[in-house]
């Protein structure tokens, strides 16, 4: 059963939460910002218990068959749209099934950026400066990547939607810093070479300050915005989602918006009682009502949980449980209707 905004209106209104919040005051789009015409899509990853992404030593990626599962109990719930991360093996046999079992699902291609600088003084986790010669070597890669992305988008043109080139690789605090100018020049060989539309994922907070050059080259503005990480209470979630997007859209006016992840953790150690499922529950509802009334695609973080992310010394982190499914695919409370 596809989950409905008229369900989430209802909810709000027994919430006591006043209809003109819904609307999103100052912020709206015409119903062609949308992504596919789609409102609510889910930002997707099928790596379950026990299997993780390469991270030095291997990858160990789910079969055909998990994300086949996976894909229909997408479909079965009414999700006409995922967010893939990358170009790589996952997001090609994900494609596939789409195409080889006829499902109605498109997608939000990721072409993955690695770190071109080394941007240790400023993230928190990066103990070590990133030397120069991976930086080489992952320049090479990043070339790769693109030239694969470009390839997929080509090939699964019935299927591909749009493509994002690079996600949180510009924000001050991240891992894998990329340069300006070289994801400008990332983003013009991607958009020479497809018809989708083609954007960039980046912290709202980014865009205000430093995104103008990049909006003037991305068909859409991909933006993330976390409540719970910004210490905000279920309470205010909404509101300051409202706000992260109003102040973008008065950065960098005219230009479409889609929210490419927004989630609410439902176990996070980080975050206290403020993570549950009603807490998830409630903020998926009550952005579902406001992405309607404002033609925002928004991509709900996540589809399924993914007990690989985080520090693997705390199970009870926040990376690995925002998922609208738990990594055995049985429902959170949002999705058991």
């Amino acid at each position: 059963m596809k989950p409905m905004a008229g369900i989430a209106l209802l909810l709000l209104a027994a919430a006591g939460i006043a209809q003109e919040q819904d609307a999103g005051p100052g912020f709206s789009q015409p119903p062609d910002a949308l992504i596919d015409g789609e409102v609510m899509a889910l930002a997707y990853s099928g790596f379950r218990e026990g299997q993780h992404p390469d991270r030095g030593a291997g990858a160990v990626n789910p079969s055909a068959e998990e994300v086949l599962e996976d894909l229909n109990i997408l479909a079965d719930h009414g999700f006409g749209l995922v967010r893939l991360y990358d170009a790589g093996d996952n997001s090609a046999m994900t494609l596939e099934l789409i195409r080889e079992h006829d499902l109605p699902i498109k997608v939000l291609l990721g072409i993955w950026l690695r770190a071109e600088v080394s941007n240790h003084e400023n993230c928190p986790w990066l103990d070590e400066p990133i030397p120069q010669a991976a930086l080489a070597l992952n320049k090479v890669a990043n070339a790769l990547e693109i030239e694969r992305g470009i390839e997929l988008a080509q090939e699964y043109r019935d299927i591909v939607a749009a493509v994002n080139v690079g996600n949180e690789a510009l924000v001050i605090w991240n891992d894998h810093m990329v340069p300006l100018d070289r994801v400008i020049g990332y983003v013009r060989d991607v958009k020479a070479a497809i018809e989708q539309p083609v954007t960039v994922a980046d912290n709202y907070e980014w865009w205000i300050e430093d995104g103008a050059p990049l909006a003037a080259e991305v068909d859409f503005l991909g933006i993330h915005t976390y409540p719970a990480w910004e210490q905000k209470t279920i309470d205010e979630a909404l509101n300051y989602t409202i706000e992260n997007m109003e102040r973008v859209q008065t950065a960098l006016p005219g230009k479409p918006m889609a929210i490419l992840e927004a989630g609410w953790a439902t176990t996070a150690s980080e975050f206290g009682d403020r993570a549950s499922e009603a807490a998830q529950e409630r903020y998926y509802n009550e952005i579902t009502a406001w992405a309607t009334g404002t033609n925002t695609t928004v991509f709900f973080f996540e589809a399924f949980d993914e007990p690989w992310k985080g520090n693997p010394d705390n199970p009870m982190g926040a990376e690995k449980h925002w998922g609208l499914w738990f990594v055995d695919r049985s429902p959170k409370q949002v999705m058991q209707r």
